[in-house]
């Protein structure tokens, strides 16, 4: 009775044991499960703040509308097929064009028998072109091109120089933007029978390029057949651009759009046998690298290069002259000249235009203390204006010149992890003081909006906000990377809306015969283009996060 009475109480205890231990579990099992959900709900929240950061970081990074691109062409008269003299220059000379792309580079040069050899990759100049992949591209002659990202995928497959091997082993460095680039790929696949494999336009003009080449039939081909097949190009794209281009074992090409949109400039240097010849987006190359005699390539002209000597032919008449405001605004350096005009004095007479009309709108009201730009490329005509008002000039921000496409972590202020991680203000320029702050233009508006909020905390009594550009109230089409006109500042806005917007106390934008803006619309623009554009924008800005695998690179886009 006894034992049977320790039998049952052990098994009771036991039971409870076992109950206890599966409460236990079951407790520990749903506080690990709730916990696992509580990460869950961290990380997936930390990922979403991550990519709102990033999108505030791409943002931020495109305020400034950017070109797409510079590019370079060299043929040297003396410099054997071995030798890599030519790729130092392109080397050189793309370091000197990388204000206008620091997104990707690549180099293509051509040596004996015709062979090329190409390097390119994502990255600055410097990054890219390692020694000795510089001392493997042999030739005497090479063109080279250096990208600004964009909207779209900044792939390495989309690297340029662009290559087909058929016909005659052509290459091709395109500034601008084509913008019946649907049209000529339906073209290409239904038509022309030729595989494109990015979704670069630059690409599209290459293969348009050597369609009509294809169509000589020859096995060797000379200046007359090439012009011939600009021509069918010319027939056949429309839009912004500026090329340098090579025909294996031939010779250098370039030819620009007949509106003259993007720049496109040559120079010649005696050399000890003969003379070298350069093509380049911009005079500064060519000043630098000891070139001379400068001249611009004709809207609708192209020039072929070889070791016999230049030539050059209108391919089609040219149309209206509209070069693209930004480049004197903004993106070429102030020590190029481009048409035949400095852009440093472009930027003086921008600064006394602005001056005019600053003294305009403030009327009695003008009341400026100083006036301080917001560097780099405001500078000249911030320095002019202040002459022009005879007012105080200092320099107010200060440009951090070594900050990076850095990963900020999520929870940073929007202000510490944008612009004042590449600008500082110095509070005695501003405090206690009416500040007028000029920049070279007004795109989004959000940095603007944060300098003006930097001023203020600075302790400015009062933010006028000048910009060198007239209101951007429509994207640029031409081989600028703009927002869509939703996300431009001054669409459907007036100068006080936009004022209210940045916080400032007045806005002043540019006006008059100063700056022409009629490059933005060029005639082949409708509306229906714009939507279809800002959409596939919009589309690549949603996809931006999804990487191309490094494998998809293509046949002829080698990596270095």
């Amino acid at each position: 009775m006894v034992v049977s009475h320790l039998t049952d109480f052990t098994d009771m205890v036991a039971r409870r044991m076992v109950a206890s231990a599966l409460g236990l579990r079951t407790r520990q099992k749903s506080a690990e499960a709730q916990e696992m959900d509580r990460r869950k709900l961290e990380e997936a929240k930390a990922q979403r703040e991550s990519r709102r950061q990033q999108r505030l970081e791409y943002e931020q990074s495109v305020e400034k509308a950017t070109s797409m691109c510079g590019i370079l062409a060299v043929l040297l008269a003396d410099s054997p097929a071995t030798s890599v003299v030519a790729a130092a220059e392109l080397y050189e000379g793309l370091g000197l064009l990388q204000h206008r792309g620091q997104d990707a580079a690549g180099i293509i040069t051509c040596g004996v028998k015709g062979r090329l050899y190409q390097c390119k990759g994502n990255g600055m100049v410097r990054d890219v072109f390692q020694s000795k992949l510089l001392e493997s591209l042999q030739g005497y002659m090479g063109v080279g091109h250096v990208r600004y990202p964009t909207a779209g995928t900044s792939s390495q497959s989309e690297a340029q120089p662009f290559y087909v091997n058929s016909p005659y082993g052509l290459c091709v460095a395109h500034n601008g933007n084509l913008t019946n680039a649907e049209q000529l790929r339906t073209f290409l696949d239904n038509e022309a029978h030729r595989h494109v494999n990015t979704d670069s336009d630059s690409e599209l003009l290459l293969n348009i390029f050597a369609n009509h080449l294809q169509q000589t039939g020859k096995v060797r081909v000379n200046e007359e057949d090439i012009y011939s097949a600009l021509q069918g190009v010319y027939s056949q794209c429309t839009g912004g651009y500026a090329v340098t281009a090579m025909v294996a074992g031939f010779g250098i090409i370039g030819f620009r759009d007949p509106n003259g949109i993007r720049p496109l400039i040559y120079g010649t240097r005696k050399s000890g046998n003969g003379v070298d010849y350069m093509i380049s987006s911009e005079s500064v190359v060519l000043d630098a690298l000891g070139y001379s005699n400068f001249v611009d390539i004709n809207p609708g002209e192209a020039i072929i290069i070889t070791k016999g000597g230049i030539t050059n032919r209108q391919c089609v008449p040219p149309q209206e002259f509209t070069p693209c405001i930004f480049e004197y605004v903004y993106f070429a350096r102030p020590d190029s000249i481009m048409d035949g005009i400095s852009v440093y004095k472009s930027r003086l007479a921008m600064g006394e235009s602005l001056a005019d009309e600053v003294r305009r709108k403030l009327g009695k009201k003008f009341d400026i203390d100083v006036v301080i730009p917001v560097p780099d490329t405001s500078r000249v005509a911030a320095l002019q204006l202040s002459y022009r008002l005879n007012v105080v000039y200092r320099e107010g921000f200060i440009k951090n010149r070594y900050v990076g496409r850095t990963f900020i972590m999520p929870g940073q202020s929007l202000r510490q992890k944008s612009v004042r991680r590449k600008l500082n203000p110095m509070p005695m320029e501003f405090a206690n003081k009416v500040v007028l702050i000029v920049d070279d233009s007004i795109v989004r508006g959000t940095t603007s909006k944060e300098i003006v909020q930097m001023a203020r905390d600075s302790g400015a009594k009062k933010v006028y906000f000048a910009s060198c550009a007239p209101p951007i109230r429509f994207p640029n089409v031409y081989g600028i990377d703009m927002p869509t006109r939703q996300e431009l500042v001054a669409f459907n806005r007036t100068e006080e809306e936009v004022a209210e917007v940045l916080g400032a106390d007045e806005v002043i934008f540019q006006v008059g015969e100063t700056v022409d803006i009629s490059c933005l619309t060029n005639g082949d623009i409708t509306t229906e283009y714009i939507e279809n554009l800002e959409s596939l924008r919009n589309d690549k800005r949603s996809n931006k996060s999804e990487k191309i695998p490094e494998a998809v690179i293509g046949l002829h886009n080698h990596q270095n």
